[in-house]
Protein backbone atom coordinates (compact mmCIF):
# COMPACT_ATOMS: atom_id res chain seq x y z
CA UNK A 1 0.00 0.00 0.00
CA UNK A 2 1.14 3.31 -1.15
CA UNK A 3 2.38 5.64 1.50
CA UNK A 4 0.21 8.79 1.99
CA UNK A 5 1.28 12.14 1.14
CA UNK A 6 2.75 14.93 3.30
CA UNK A 7 5.09 17.79 2.38
CA UNK A 8 5.12 20.88 5.09
CA UNK A 9 7.63 23.71 4.28
CA UNK A 10 7.79 27.15 5.78
CA UNK A 11 8.65 30.36 3.48
CA UNK A 12 8.12 34.44 4.52
CA UNK A 13 5.93 36.63 2.99
CA UNK A 14 8.51 38.92 1.68
CA UNK A 15 8.81 41.24 -1.65
CA UNK A 16 9.82 38.84 -4.16
CA UNK A 17 6.95 36.31 -3.01
CA UNK A 18 4.24 38.89 -3.79
CA UNK A 19 5.68 40.42 -7.03
CA UNK A 20 5.74 36.84 -8.13
CA UNK A 21 2.00 36.17 -6.75
CA UNK A 22 0.92 39.49 -8.47
CA UNK A 23 2.63 38.42 -11.38
CA UNK A 24 1.31 34.82 -11.64
CA UNK A 25 -2.32 35.40 -10.75
CA UNK A 26 -3.25 38.81 -11.63
CA UNK A 27 -5.26 39.59 -14.98
CA UNK A 28 -3.00 42.64 -16.33
CA UNK A 29 -5.29 44.45 -18.37
CA UNK A 30 -2.77 47.42 -20.63
CA UNK A 31 -5.52 47.82 -23.10
CA UNK A 32 -7.31 51.14 -23.63
CA UNK A 33 -10.44 49.53 -21.74
CA UNK A 34 -8.24 49.51 -18.20
CA UNK A 35 -7.81 53.51 -19.02
CA UNK A 36 -11.16 54.28 -19.60
CA UNK A 37 -12.45 55.35 -16.36
CA UNK A 38 -9.54 58.24 -15.80
CA UNK A 39 -10.02 58.86 -19.62
CA UNK A 40 -13.60 59.86 -18.91
CA UNK A 41 -12.85 61.78 -15.54
CA UNK A 42 -9.75 64.05 -17.65
CA UNK A 43 -12.03 64.60 -20.54
CA UNK A 44 -15.12 65.84 -17.66
CA UNK A 45 -12.42 68.07 -15.73
CA UNK A 46 -11.53 69.47 -19.61
CA UNK A 47 -15.23 70.16 -20.17
CA UNK A 48 -16.08 71.62 -17.26
CA UNK A 49 -13.23 74.03 -16.76
CA UNK A 50 -13.94 74.90 -20.82
CA UNK A 51 -17.63 75.40 -21.23
CA UNK A 52 -19.03 75.80 -17.81
CA UNK A 53 -19.33 78.51 -14.53
CA UNK A 54 -18.45 75.89 -12.35
CA UNK A 55 -16.20 77.13 -9.41
CA UNK A 56 -12.76 75.91 -11.48
CA UNK A 57 -10.85 74.38 -8.76
CA UNK A 58 -13.95 71.59 -8.68
CA UNK A 59 -12.76 71.28 -12.65
CA UNK A 60 -9.77 70.83 -11.96
CA UNK A 61 -9.98 68.45 -8.83
CA UNK A 62 -11.93 66.26 -11.01
CA UNK A 63 -9.42 66.83 -13.83
CA UNK A 64 -6.63 65.55 -11.57
CA UNK A 65 -8.65 62.66 -10.27
CA UNK A 66 -8.11 61.35 -13.70
CA UNK A 67 -4.77 62.10 -13.91
CA UNK A 68 -4.50 59.64 -10.89
CA UNK A 69 -6.76 57.34 -12.01
CA UNK A 70 -4.61 56.80 -14.91
CA UNK A 71 -1.43 56.83 -13.01
CA UNK A 72 -2.54 54.56 -10.42
CA UNK A 73 -4.04 52.18 -13.41
CA UNK A 74 -0.34 52.09 -14.85
CA UNK A 75 1.37 51.08 -11.83
CA UNK A 76 -1.13 48.99 -10.08
CA UNK A 77 1.03 45.72 -9.26
CA UNK A 78 3.79 48.32 -7.93
CA UNK A 79 0.84 49.69 -5.64
CA UNK A 80 -0.65 46.21 -4.73
CA UNK A 81 2.77 44.87 -3.55
CA UNK A 82 3.59 48.10 -1.82
CA UNK A 83 -0.14 47.71 -0.11
CA UNK A 84 0.85 44.29 1.01
CA UNK A 85 4.44 45.00 2.38
CA UNK A 86 2.70 47.50 4.55
CA UNK A 87 0.26 45.11 5.94
CA UNK A 88 0.66 42.85 9.14
CA UNK A 89 1.14 39.90 7.31
CA UNK A 90 4.85 41.61 5.51
CA UNK A 91 7.79 39.42 6.38
CA UNK A 92 5.98 36.61 8.52
CA UNK A 93 6.40 33.56 8.61
CA UNK A 94 3.73 31.06 6.79
CA UNK A 95 3.72 27.55 7.25
CA UNK A 96 2.26 25.17 4.15
CA UNK A 97 1.33 21.66 4.42
CA UNK A 98 0.19 19.53 1.57
CA UNK A 99 -1.56 16.13 1.95
CA UNK A 100 -3.80 13.78 0.36
CA UNK A 101 -6.47 15.54 2.16
CA UNK A 102 -5.83 19.43 1.42
CA UNK A 103 -4.00 21.72 1.54
CA UNK A 104 -2.73 23.90 4.73
CA UNK A 105 -1.72 27.29 4.76
CA UNK A 106 -0.99 29.07 8.19
CA UNK A 107 0.58 32.14 9.60
CA UNK A 108 0.18 34.47 12.56
CA UNK A 109 -2.88 36.52 11.49
CA UNK A 110 -4.18 33.98 9.08
CA UNK A 111 -5.42 30.41 8.31
CA UNK A 112 -6.79 28.73 5.36
CA UNK A 113 -7.21 25.00 5.60
CA UNK A 114 -8.38 23.83 1.73
CA UNK A 115 -10.02 20.14 0.89
CA UNK A 116 -9.44 18.58 -2.49
CA UNK A 117 -13.30 18.62 -2.75
CA UNK A 118 -13.34 22.50 -2.36
CA UNK A 119 -10.61 22.92 -4.64
CA UNK A 120 -12.51 24.02 -8.40
CA UNK A 121 -9.40 24.11 -10.50
CA UNK A 122 -5.83 23.87 -10.32
CA UNK A 123 -4.09 25.84 -13.13
CA UNK A 124 -0.18 25.51 -13.36
CA UNK A 125 1.48 29.22 -14.49
CA UNK A 126 5.39 29.37 -15.45
CA UNK A 127 6.69 29.74 -11.34
CA UNK A 128 3.78 27.81 -9.75
CA UNK A 129 0.22 27.16 -8.90
CA UNK A 130 -3.08 29.45 -9.10
CA UNK A 131 -5.58 26.84 -6.72
CA UNK A 132 -9.40 28.34 -7.72
CA UNK A 133 -11.57 27.61 -4.82
CA UNK A 134 -15.06 28.64 -3.43
CA UNK A 135 -13.39 31.29 -0.69
CA UNK A 136 -11.01 32.86 -4.05
CA UNK A 137 -7.98 32.05 -6.07
CA UNK A 138 -4.58 30.88 -3.74
CA UNK A 139 -1.23 31.14 -5.38
CA UNK A 140 1.80 28.66 -4.18
CA UNK A 141 4.86 29.24 -5.47
CA UNK A 142 7.15 26.75 -6.77
CA UNK A 143 10.40 28.16 -4.55
CA UNK A 144 8.63 26.24 -1.90
CA UNK A 145 7.99 23.24 -3.20
CA UNK A 146 9.81 20.38 -3.22
CA UNK A 147 9.86 17.89 -6.48
CA UNK A 148 7.77 15.72 -4.99
CA UNK A 149 5.07 18.21 -3.99
CA UNK A 150 5.26 19.21 -7.70
CA UNK A 151 4.48 16.31 -9.12
CA UNK A 152 1.62 15.33 -6.51
CA UNK A 153 0.24 18.74 -7.46
CA UNK A 154 0.56 17.50 -11.63
CA UNK A 155 -1.31 14.79 -10.42
CA UNK A 156 -3.44 16.61 -8.57
CA UNK A 157 -3.89 18.57 -12.08
CA UNK A 158 -4.20 15.72 -14.48
CA UNK A 159 -6.98 14.23 -12.62
CA UNK A 160 -9.06 17.63 -11.83
CA UNK A 161 -12.23 15.18 -13.13
CA UNK A 162 -12.07 14.14 -8.97
CA UNK A 163 -12.98 18.39 -8.02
Amino acid sequence: MPQPFTYSTRYQLDKAHFQECYSESAIIDTSFHAYKKSAVLIAAGILLVLFTQMNPYAAWFVFSLGIIEAVSTHYRKQWWVMRQMLSKAAKGEVELTIDDSGIVSQSFYASLTLQWADVLLIEATKLGWLIKHAKGRSYISNNNLSTEAIDFLNKKLTSQSEF
